[in-house]
């Protein structure tokens, strides 16, 4: 299971001396007041930090959350008027993201009361313009959160943030174990790791399928018995492959394959991992059953060695941890065109996450056309119908790009008796027409992390930290204007990387 309270987000006020110690102390009051809450409701741990109200001050309270590996963030908010100078020095070194928070202690004026007292001790409303301009200033990727912070949808806004904050985070220790190389001559799922590694924090570990086999042998029959007895508790089994069936033994070797794979990402502290059904010595069966459970504990993955999307998978694992709904590798597979409107099919081989699956998953067995080896079983589901989003990054050369497509998951037309794998029926928003079009002048790429349950804001926020591009196509979406948006961002780009 991911954890969120693990990770802390500091809650730091700002203020002055001018305005006297017991301004100060009032501050201080409603700071503490306001972490609790948000500390109550917020996915993460929200830890209180005096009032800042020196360079000197701000500078060590920067220095000492880039030096603390729980501290994920800031929520900055300046109850006063915060002199922004004092805040260049601390800002300027500070590495964890920072969310500006807009906010006021009171909702309302009190009409009848309101005296200078009450205006000196409540001015975000230009104290936060001041600290919002140093910002700027700064050229800082930062959100902005703006109303009452007892607001649901300010406390909303704040959480999407703290869970890309915990994504980012994560990333930065994360390990990601590619399984053999790249589907030959495949261009999209390659990249720079090493850019990668200096821009977002994680690295990849390339390993032949030899060590992963040599971890698969390593499985003991208790191993495998225990797994089996998960596997009957969990799922429906069809009858070949129950015990006494024609073909157990097949499950038998999926659950060894399960169990080594297992052993072999915890011993190493992987959090993500690739296969490629290209690249499959030592092993009877290509890991399918064992890929989709691995993801729905919260594994990333990507099928090809596609480290990108499984890095992908891994931060969106992340970022949904404890709400409902599933999040899974995916891939565009096939189209359906009809006047009554068009259509996407949503599958992969094998791996696709039960997270997303709308009933009880059934493990089935079936040929592999391609990779020559034995059939592997796999769990066989549909997935539950509603909004959901579709999200891919493509290394450009000179930069990241993360692009996002939402889409209204709809009911299969009819049975699909002879498709064993896991599948989504999707409507793109606005259109297929229009969606795909933008998905492929954005170069996106066919292997996608589809969740039901990450938003679209969490993305940006999450992008804004990585300093990758953001694409979002969705109901709003016109070619002609998406079109002048990748330009403007080419020009964008190309500027930003020579200053």
């Amino acid at each position: 299971m991911i954890d969120l309270k693990q990770y802390e987000v500091w809650f730091v006020t700002g203020s002055q001396h001018l305005y006297g110690s017991d301004v100060l102390e009032q501050i201080a009051d409603h700071a503490k007041e306001i972490t609790a809450s948000f500390s109550k409701q917020l996915p993460v741990t929200v830890i209180y930090k005096p009032v800042m109200t020196t360079s000197e001050d701000i500078y060590d309270l920067c220095a000492a959350a880039n030096a603390d590996k729980k501290c994920i963030g800031l929520i900055t908010w300046m109850h006063t008027f915060s002199p922004a100078q004092k805040w260049i020095a601390g800002l300027t070194i500070l590495k964890k993201p920072l969310v500006h928070l807009h906010t006021q202690y009171y909702a309302e004026i009190p009409w009848a009361d309101m005296d200078m007292n009450y205006m000196n001790l409540h001015q975000s409303a230009h104290g936060d313009r001041e600290y919002g301009f140093i910002g700027s200033r700064l050229r800082m990727n930062r959100k902005v959160v703006v109303g009452h912070w007892k607001n649901p949808e300010v406390v909303a806004g704040l959480s999407a943030w703290c869970r890309s904050a915990c994504a980012w985070a994560d990333w930065h220790a994360l390990k990601i174990a590619r399984f053999g190389d790249n589907m030959r001559e495949v261009a999209v799922t390659e990249g720079d790791k090493v850019e990668a590694h200096i821009q977002f924090g994680y690295a990849v570990f390339g390993y032949g399928l030899g060590d992963l086999a040599k971890a698969v042998q390593e499985v003991t029959a208790a191993e495998i018995d225990a797994l089996l007895e998960q596997y009957a508790q969990e799922y429906e089994i069809v009858p070949e492959l129950k015990q006494g069936g024609a073909q157990h033994e097949a499950l038998r070797e999926a659950a060894q394959i399960e169990a080594g794979m297992r052993a072999f990402l915890k011993k190493g502290g992987f959090n993500a991992f690739t296969t490629n059904f290209e690249d499959l010595h030592g092993l009877p069966q290509l890991p399918g059953l064992a890929v989709q459970r691995l993801m729905a504990d919260g594994y990333g993955f990507g099928a090809e060695g596609d480290w990108k999307t499984s890095a992908l998978v891994r931060a969106m694992k992340v970022m949904s941890a404890g709400l409902e709904g599933g999040t899974s590798f995916m891939e565009d597979y096939t189209y359906h065109f009809s006047p009554d409107g068009d259509l996407v099919l949503g599958a992969h081989m094998l791996e696709v996450c039960p997270s997303i699956s709308k009933n009880k998953p059934r493990i089935e067995i079936h040929q592999l056309s391609i990779g020559g080896k034995e059939d592997p079983a796999r769990l066989v589901f549909d997935t539950a119908t509603g909004p959901a989003l579709n999200a891919s990054i493509m290394h450009m050369g000179e930069r990241f790009r993360l692009l996002v497509n939402t889409v209204d998951v709809v009911p299969l037309k009819a049975p699909l008796p002879k498709l064993p794998v896991a599948r989504a029926l999707w409507a793109p928003q606005p259109d297929l027409k229009t969606a795909a079009a933008a998905w492929i002048f954005a170069g996106g790429a066919h292997h996608t992390c589809f969740s039901q349950v990450v938003s679209v804001e969490q993305l940006q926020d999450f992008a804004e930290m990585a300093g990758m591009e953001f694409l979002l196509i969705d109901k709003k979406t016109e070619l002609d204007g998406f079109k002048k948006e990748l330009r403007w961002n080419d020009l964008y780009y190309k500027l930003n990387l020579a200053l």
